[in-house]
């Protein structure tokens, strides 16, 4: 079973956690949900989410991928931890997946570098927060390698069946999308 992180901080956009969380669970793949500096997270409208674990407590070698929603404050905060930061530029090292939406595109990956020379979208008005080598594109989703980057949270579930599709194959992703009615 592949195993996926979800990382959040005080601030994350809940439809872009939420969304990733239930289509990759219905597609079989273990979500761990885990926190910056503690295990219960609130979200920017509110929403809280009590944590699987805190970042600091998880290896690299345990996980599959890593997902970073956006979200403000949130995508500042989780570009702000060191232990976050430091995780997710392993998990890239690795060749794992690394799948980043709305903000976190530019404020959490390309600030470690793991867009350079890359293909990424992100939230419209955040493209000046992109390095100058990224190659900003104004697709919904894009994939790029073991990097998957979209734009918001009304592209949250075009999102979260590319990374289903990425990790359990084009046949899973649509299954769980015809079960969820978003395609026929």
């Amino acid at each position: 079973m592949k195993k996926i992180a979800i990382i959040l901080a005080n601030g994350f956009e809940e439809i872009e956690a939420v969304t990733p969380i239930d289509i990759l669970r219905r597609g079989g793949v273990e979500v761990i949900i885990a926190g910056i500096r503690d295990i219960n997270i609130t979200g920017s409208h509110g929403i809280r989410i009590e944590c699987d674990m805190a970042v600091h407590q998880m290896n690299v070698a345990d996980f599959d991928g890593v997902v970073i929603p956006g979200g403000l404050p949130g995508a500042t905060n989780i570009s702000e931890s060191e232990e976050a930061g430091e995780f997710i530029k392993s998990m890239y090292q690795d060749k794992k997946l690394v799948a980043a939406i709305c903000a976190s595109p530019s404020l959490v990956l390309s600030p470690l570098n793991i867009l350079d020379g890359k293909k990424s979208t992100g939230y419209p008005g955040f493209e000046n927060k992109f390095s100058n080598f990224v190659e900003i594109k104004t697709d919904n989703v894009v994939i790029d390698g073991n990097v998957i980057t979209s734009k918001g949270p009304g592209t949250a579930a075009d999102f979260s069946f590319a990374v289903l599709e990425y990790l359990e194959g084009k046949d899973k992703a649509e299954s769980v999308a015809r079960s969820m009615l978003f395609i026929e």
